[in-house]
């Protein structure tokens, strides 16, 4: 069915004395294929929040119905995520992430010629299917094209693209609004991001490479002389050649607890995230008496906030913790906690904006942190079925928490309740991030002992 994803013949091999120099261009534009196409998923994807107001004037919709249509989409996406990463191990990366946003921006048009609940429903649950193309092809090529060693630092450079899309959607919305006036809101949030993703998906189909092997290169553990980890073996992948992604999935994943440990850091860390981001455009028009302006900038601030906590996040990780990952995502989270808190019972636009700040500032790193270690617990080649479960865990029970039960909960008992779930969401999270630290730890050791045994 997916044929024509399959990745293309082998490269003839690049000359001995090239090798370094062509790996290094290789990867540099695999890299920024990855992070300019994820980051335009954004774009296709949090129009819909900022559409959310108008939305639920023209349709007449509750706060229940708004989330129910949110989730809807993060559950589709949820799914998607886990069975098309898991089958992006088969796929060639740039093949699979142009098909999935081009068909995000064909959506997107759609939505901007809906009226009603119904066709609403149906097409940002498409959207939301193909949303799950992205992810995979993202982290394959940055676990084929890295070694372990500068994976925290290039991990946190790709990480931030989707904040770079997901914040740069409301300034591009305002603009089309600006040009375009509100009696045009379907063409300024569908239509508009729909056109800037499909020009980005025709510049990343020449940027994004496939694997070195098939760039007529030696892997990437060959040419750096660096084992990512006791996984990662030659006859491991050889033999993997013969399984399907069914089997790779059953084998390396589905029965390593420490890809369930970070798949539920994910899924808290994504309770917490939407359950302030889906709802910070009716929180702080209809709550704290916001103009459009002014949360258009709270939300910007939350996105774009995280560029730099993450990048440095990323760095700590590889040189000051020596490869954890967990130690900072904790302490994230605690300060977190206060800045809910703060968020909350804030009554100034200043307050509010630094508090959504520093939750968009810090909230990322956990979830990044997460994925980085996801690579790290399996083999390259169980790479996408490791994200297939993360993120089939993080958006099926994390996000829809955070919109759908957070809907309900705000329809039901107030806001109040709403922010009682996302404390909780942080506890849990905080407890599964020692276990994911505790399990790394373990590895490690192992690792140790095999050399020691060689």
């Amino acid at each position: 069915m997916l044929g024509f994803l399959k990745p293309g013949a082998p490269k003839p091999m690049v000359p001995k004395e090239q090798i370094m120099s062509v790996y290094h261009s290789k990867r540099f534009w695999a890299l920024a294929g990855v992070f300019l196409g994820y980051a335009a998923f954004y774009i296709v994807r949090n129009n819909f929040a900022l559409s959310t107001p108008y939305l639920q004037s023209v349709l007449e919709l509750s706060k229940t119905q708004i989330g129910f249509l949110t989730s809807s989409m993060l559950i589709a996406y949820g799914i998607s995520k886990g069975v098309m990463s898991s089958i992006s191990d088969k796929c060639s990366p740039k093949k699979f992430m142009v098909f999935g946003l081009i068909m995000c921006a064909l959506m997107n048009l759609l939505m901007g010629f809906a009226d009603s609940l119904t066709m609403f429903l149906i097409l940002i649950v498409l959207n939301g299917f193909f949303q799950g193309f992205g992810v995979g092809p993202s982290f394959i090529t940055i676990a084929k094209w890295y070694p372990k060693s500068a994976r925290g630092t290039i991990g946190a450079i790709w990480n931030i693209s989707h904040n770079i899309g997901g914040g740069i959607i409301a300034p591009i919305v305002a603009a089309a609004f600006f040009f375009l006036s509100q009696d045009h809101w379907r063409l300024a949030s569908y239509a508009v991001p729909a056109v800037i993703a499909i020009v980005i998906a025709l510049i990343i189909y020449q940027m994004i490479k496939e694997s070195p092997e098939l760039e007529g290169l030696p892997t990437t553990s060959e040419i750096t002389g660096e084992q990512n980890d006791k996984n990662d073996t030659t006859e491991q992948a050889k033999a993997a050649a013969n399984l399907s992604a069914g089997q790779i999935f059953y084998r390396y994943v589905f029965k390593n607890k420490n890809a369930w440990f970070v798949s539920l850091v994910d899924t808290f860390v994504y309770l917490i995230r939407f359950g302030i981001l889906t709802w910070i455009p009716i929180y702080l028009l209809q709550v704290k008496g916001f103009s459009k302006a002014e949360m258009a900038i709270a939300f910007l601030f939350f996105e774009w906030a995280a560029i730099p906590s993450t990048l440095f996040a990323g760095y700590i990780s590889d040189k000051l913790f020596k490869g954890y990952r967990m130690p900072p995502a904790i302490i994230s989270l605690i300060i977190i906690i206060f800045c809910i808190f703060g968020y909350w019972q804030s009554t100034t636009l200043t307050a509010v904006t630094i508090f959504a700040a520093i939750i968009g500032c810090l909230i990322y790193i956990p979830q990044f942190l997460a994925s980085v270690q996801t690579m790290e617990i399996v083999p390259p080649f169980a790479v996408g079925s490791a994200v297939g479960l993360r993120g089939f865990m993080s958006y099926i029970v994390g996000a829809s928490g955070g919109t759908s039960l957070y809907g309900i909960i705000v329809d039901k008992v107030g806001w109040d309740g709403g922010f009682y779930l996302l404390f909780a969401g942080a506890i849990l999270c905080i407890i599964f991030a020692l276990l994911a630290h505790r399990g790394a730890k373990q590895l490690k050791a192992e690792m140790e002992a095999a050399k020691q045994a060689n």
